[in-house]
């Protein structure tokens, strides 16, 4: 702790995590261990046999891939430190440790939103412009739109951890939450929040706002372009390609507006937990499961890839 002025300035925090229960905390070890090692199973499943088989090799898969890398780093950033917390007696973190948890769950929070809406539009190219598919989106255009997903998503990731950290933190360093985020930094903030808070709901609303946009729009088209569509199994069909990135959509634009449309004073600290959990723990987990359990494409390349391995033995 630093002093300045009448304030003990805070140099590091405590994360409370979900309980300070010790059978409780071998049960939340047990959950999130198998939790974590499902969810690296399941992407790095889905982004092998992606790779492995050719009929795969499509736009749409090819940024399915993206989603399920962005997903594995994703889940590193939080549950490696909630088992940690579950097993150690030490549960503080750094300010410098806090500020670097807080970065890249923004910069991957944020590229998963611009991903998202990037595979809406290939959705719509798909099912709006069958024809011109293939000259649409070209290989090249569609590495251009992951990188570019992600240099959008870590740009605003500097500015929104900037305007976070440039607040001073006194009182207590107890954290009643199992990482460094937004609102439970904002309470423990020594400065006058409004100006962090308007920045904080500018950034986020022009972001979520232009991604929804685009998201929105690809749909709209998407929509009329299945009701010309004459027969019911080419409208299924159609139907059937978009289904699984809606839903996925639904859960993490779900949770993150949820958490981040209300203001401060209604945020309670077991709420603010449950409801992370959706898009931190829980989205990268049924990922791979949305993408593939329903996908005919992914079962067949499962299956020809697991005969491969029978007949090898």
């Amino acid at each position: 702790m630093e002093m300045e002025g009448n304030w003990t300035l805070l140099t590091s925090f405590v994360l409370v995590g979900f309980t300070e229960d010790p059978l409780l905390q071998i049960f939340f070890f047990v959950l999130f261990l198998i939790s974590y090692t499902l969810t690296l199973t399941g992407n790095l499943g889905l982004m092998t046999l992606i790779y492995m088989d050719s009929r795969l090799h499509t736009p749409m898969y090819f940024f399915v891939g993206s989603l399920s890398f962005l997903d594995i780093w994703y889940s590193s950033v939080y549950t490696p430190r909630i088992l940690s917390d579950c097993v150690s007696k030490n549960k503080v973190i750094s300010l410098a440790g806090c500020a670097a948890q807080f970065f890249f769950s923004a910069g991957l929070a944020y590229s998963e939103c611009f991903l998202l809406a990037v595979m809406a539009y290939d959705r719509y190219v798909a099912i709006c412009k069958p024809l011109l598919y293939a000259t649409a989106m070209p290989k090249k255009l569609c590495i251009q739109m992951v990188i570019g997903s992600f240099v959008a998503g870590f740009a605003n990731a500097v500015m929104h951890t900037g305007n976070t950290f440039r607040l001073r933190f006194c009182g207590s360093n107890i954290i009643n939450h199992y990482f460094c985020d937004a609102p439970p930094l904002v309470k423990m903030a020594c400065d006058d929040t409004q100006v962090y808070e308007l920045i904080l709901a500018t950034v986020i609303g022009c972001n979520v706002l232009a991604t929804t946009m685009l998201i929105l729009g690809s749909y709209v088209g998407i929509v009329a372009a299945i009701v010309r569509i004459h027969s019911a199994a080419g409208r299924h069909k159609a139907f059937s390609t978009c289904s699984a990135h809606l839903l996925s959509v639904s859960l993490f634009y779900g949770s993150i507006l949820f958490m981040y449309s209300r203001p401060s004073s209604q945020h309670t600290p077991n709420w603010d937990k449950a409801n992370a959990l959706f898009y931190t723990v829980l989205n990268p987990l049924v990922n791979p499961l949305i993408y593939s359990l329903r996908n005919k494409d992914v079962k067949d390349a499962f299956k020809k890839v697991l005969g491969r391995v029978i007949v090898t033995k």
